[in-house]
């Protein structure tokens, strides 16, 4: 039986818990803390991202996740906690469900990069 985006957005956001943006800036600069920022390129060179956040657009995140593989980026390991954001929440969730599938277990959705700019949040 198939599944729907919806379904698969449904499941992830159920898994994968949201952290506020006041929790999520306490976090920051912490060596044990990544922001992962899922969006594609050309968004972040738009609108800039979350000061410090490593970018791994969703479309590669399994390869760089993992540490067998030749695309791993050293920064992403399952002993940190990783905070997902993107444009509107929804591939930040699906990406912070691929980590869990994947070992992490720490992993929190922040959910929108707009909201946390429009908060005063740190970005470059």
């Amino acid at each position: 039986m198939s599944k729907t985006a919806q379904e698969f957005l449904n499941a992830a956001r159920a898994e994968v818990p949201t952290i506020s943006r006041e929790e999520a800036s306490k976090l920051m600069g912490r060596e044990d803390v990544v922001f992962l920022d899922v969006r594609d390129g050309t968004e972040l060179q738009a609108t800039g991202k979350i000061k410090g956040a490593l970018h791994v657009n969703r479309g590669v995140l399994e390869f760089k996740a993992d540490p067998e593989s030749p695309s791993y980026a050293k920064e992403l390991t399952p002993d940190k906690t990783i905070i997902t954001y993107c444009a509107s929440g929804g591939r930040s969730a699906l990406a912070g469900k691929t980590l869990k599938d994947m070992g992490y277990k720490k992993v929190f959705n922040l959910g929108k990069f707009q909201d946390w700019k429009d908060a005063g949040g740190e970005v470059e």
